[in-house]
C-alpha cells in the first residue's frame, strides 16, 4: 500500500478551486487503495518561493511517503525545468509522481516515458530563454547601451588626477565622478 503525499495549490486570486483539488485527490487516493500520509495546501503565486512544498519534498526524503499526488502539472512546477528538476529528485527518491487531471502516472512505464518528454521540454525551454537574453543583450548594444559592470576610476584617470591635485578627497572625487564605492 502507497503513503500518497497530496499538494494543492492555488494563487492568491483562484482560492475557491482548492477544496475541489483536495477533495479528488482523496477520492482519487481512495480508488487506488492509498493511504494519504501528508496532504498540504498552499495559496502562492507560482512564481515565489513554495515553502509547504518543500514540506512535502522534505517528507519524501525522509522516506515518509511513496507518491506525491497533484491536481495539475502546472500547481507543482513553476516552469517545465523546475518540474522536471523536482520529477528528478522524487525519481531519484524512489518516490512516485502523480497528476491527477492529466493522467500522468510516473509509477508507470508510460508515465516515466512522458517523462522523458517532458526532460526534451525542459531543453527546450532553456535554449529558448538563452536564445532571448542574446537577443536582448544584441538590442541593447545596438541602442547604444553601456553593459557590464559601472566604469571604475581608470576611466576616469586624468580627471581624478586634476581633483586630486586639487586637494578634492578621494570620497568626494568618488561621488562627483560616480565611480567607486561612494554612498549616492
Amino acid at each position: 500500500m502507497f503513503r500518497a503525499g497530496l499538494y494543492a495549490r492555488v494563487s492568491a486570486t483562484d482560492q475557491q478551486t482548492l477544496a475541489m483539488q483536495c477533495r479528488a485527490m482523496r477520492e482519487y487516493a481512495a480508488r487506488r487503495g492509498w493511504t494519504v500520509a501528508l496532504q498540504v495546501r498552499e495559496v502562492n503565486s507560482g512564481a515565489a518561493r513554495r515553502p509547504v512544498r518543500e514540506k512535502l519534498l522534505e517528507a519524501a526524503r525522509r522516506r515518509e511517503i511513496d507518491v506525491v499526488l497533484v491536481w495539475r502539472l502546472d500547481r507543482w512546477g513553476r516552469s517545465v525545468t523546475d518540474l522536471l528538476a523536482t520529477l528528478q529528485e522524487l525519481e531519484h527518491l524512489g518516490v512516485g509522481f502523480v497528476s491527477l487531471t492529466e493522467a500522468l502516472d510516473l509509477t508507470t512505464p508510460a508515465g516515466r516515458a512522458m517523462a522523458g518528454l517532458l526532460a526534451i521540454f525542459a531543453e527546450f525551454e532553456r535554449e529558448i530563454l538563452r536564445e532571448r537574453t542574446r537577443a536582448g543583450l544584441a538590442h541593447a548594444r545596438a541602442a547604444g547601451k553601456r553593459l557590464g559592470r559601472p566604469a571604475t576610476a581608470a576611466t576616469h584617470a586624468a580627471e581624478v588626477r586634476k581633483l586630486h591635485r586639487a586637494g578634492i578627497s578621494k570620497s568626494e572625487i568618488a561621488r562627483r565622478l560616480e565611480c567607486g564605492f561612494h554612498r549616492r
